[in-house]
């Protein structure tokens, strides 16, 4: 199952980290540090499998689901993250597999906090790059001109006719950018022909582009 291998991959990525480490400020959360990251993609599980999941993941209840675990470290996190994965496998085979979206996007998020690349080539961002494509097309302007997004394996555009804008990356960074973890330099950089100023505001998918370039 794809959450459980992203699960270990983070569980890997976070096992024995030294205190310094843990307390890194995650660039693409950064009001968070890697421990409130982890302590939120726990805290995730644990309201799910409760039945407490806003259709928004607003800004208290996930502030809540760190606060909850201030005191906890990163083996306490860890240990109450595996107790959950089976009630977690279990909501997920007869809701769906929303939780896959937070741990996929998450789990990046860390790994660029921690400077450790792992995890880009997979079927979990292959459909997440899918699912926030249709997300970033319901956010343009209707009467926008097609745009053409263009990795090393996977292309899409919004529209028919020929595109007026083409941006060009990795597969991965154009997933990541459509989960607005790309900054605005980075995506007028990649773009090869027409303005991609005015596609901008659809990127932001989940909240604001960053300010700074991100990488994993």
């Amino acid at each position: 199952m794809e959450w459980t291998r992203a699960q270990e991959r983070v569980i890997d990525l976070v096992t024995g980290l030294p205190a310094p480490r843990a307390a890194a400020t995650v660039p693409a959360c950064p009001d968070w540090t890697v421990r409130d990251l982890l302590s939120h993609m726990v805290g995730l599980g644990a309201d799910v499998v409760a039945g407490d999941e806003p259709d928004d993941h607003n800004e208290a209840w996930t502030a809540r689901q760190v606060e909850a675990r201030r005191d906890r470290d990163i083996d306490a996190l860890v240990a109450e993250w595996q107790g959950l994965a089976e009630p977690l496998r279990a909501w997920m085979a007869e809701h769906g597999t929303r939780p896959l979206g937070d741990i996929t996007i998450h789990e990046q998020d860390l790994r660029g906090a921690l400077v450790v690349p792992g995890g880009q080539d997979t079927p979990a961002m292959a459909a997440m790059r899918e699912r926030f494509a249709a997300r970033f097309a319901a956010r343009l302007d209707p009467g926008a001109p097609p745009i053409a997004l263009v990795g090393d394996g996977w292309s899409w555009v919004s529209g028919e006719g020929e595109p007026a804008v083409e941006v060009r990356a990795t597969d991965f960074d154009l997933a990541r950018a459509l989960m607005a973890r790309r900054s605005a330099a980075q995506l007028r950089a990649w773009t090869v022909r027409g303005d991609v100023e005015p596609y901008l505001d659809a990127f932001a998918t989940l909240g604001a582009l960053p300010d700074r370039d991100l990488s994993e």
